[in-house]
């Protein structure tokens, strides 16, 4: 009986909703479907006037939370290793380099020389980065690090 109570208005609700926009007929062509097929990403402009203290925290906070695991993982780990020790000009490269391209697919594809690098992000923190995803040492990477 209980059931019966919670499950029925669920399932009104449901039809009602579908026998609604069945009789409007809409066929919904006049959705603006962007050329590219995605969302509108805004450009990516450096931060001026930024402390150095401030990007680290940023950077670091944009390292751990990617959208994807492979990345998050990976760029965790390497802002736990060097970015406390990087200074400001590599700072900037990272920085741009996890914020310019908008697939981060793209950013794992070069670390792991799957796609070429490039040249605009061809340089030292990107071979860091490329030395990071090889682990020679073995490291366990299995979940982000503890922030502190």
């Amino acid at each position: 009986m209980f059931s019966n109570f919670l499950v029925k208005p669920l399932l009104f609700s449901r039809i009602l909703s579908t026998t609604c926009a069945a009789q409007k007929n809409e066929n919904y062509e006049d959705l603006n479907h962007p050329e590219s097929g995605g969302p509108d990403i805004p450009k990516y402009t450096e931060r001026e006037n930024e402390s150095i203290d401030t990007k680290r925290a940023r950077l670091l906070y944009q390292s751990r939370k990617r959208g994807m695991l492979e990345n998050g993982l990976l760029l965790s780990t390497f802002a736990k290793k060097y970015l406390n020790d990087f200074n400001e000009e590599q700072l900037r490269q990272y920085d741009r380099l996890i914020n310019i391209p908008s697939n981060d697919w793209d950013i794992f594809y070069w670390a792991s020389d799957v796609k070429p690098v490039p040249t605009e992000f061809q340089n030292e923190v990107m071979n860091l980065l490329k030395r990071h995803l090889k682990n020679e040492n073995r490291e366990s990477r299995i979940r982000q690090p503890d922030l502190y």
